[in-house]
């Protein structure tokens, strides 16, 4: 099948297709017309990785995930590794955006909204100190 078929049933753009060939992902066979020709394998393979990037796995993640997929001799503990480090980096980004969340909350709960036009976002926003001689300044 052609690339935009590829694209339709694996559920990818043709664009991330052809970067994950261009950085070894996934590699077509050619036709004698030298065009690419993507199987039933490599159709499983680029359904395998639109699966793994959806769970957020780096590029380099999938190139090891995938490189176990086609293991038939793999470990399984090898796959739980690799999944409980991303595990390990989803919680932490879970705490950055929670401590994100307080601290744009804790701005919002301080801002004034009124017709004023002093704002502790703006403020912070703009690294400025806060109050009346911040926004004075500003002037």
């Amino acid at each position: 099948m052609n690339i935009g078929e590829a694209a339709r049933r694996s559920g990818l753009p043709a664009k991330t297709i052809r970067y994950y060939e261009e950085i070894g992902l996934v590699r077509p066979d050619r036709r004698d017309n030298n065009y690419r020709d993507y199987g039933a394998h490599t159709l499983e393979v680029l359904r395998f990785l639109r699966r793994s990037r959806e769970f957020g796995f780096s590029i380099e993640q999938c190139r090891a995930l995938l490189s176990l997929y086609e293991d038939p001799t793999r470990c399984s503990s090898q796959v739980k590794a690799l999944a409980s480090a991303r595990m390990v980096e989803i919680d932490e980004k879970i705490r950055e955006l929670e401590a994100l969340r307080e601290s744009l909350g804790r701005l919002v709960r301080r801002c004034p909204d009124d017709a004023d036009p002093g704002c502790p976002i703006i403020d912070e926003l703009a690294g400025a100190p806060e109050g009346p001689v911040a926004i004075a300044a500003m002037r």
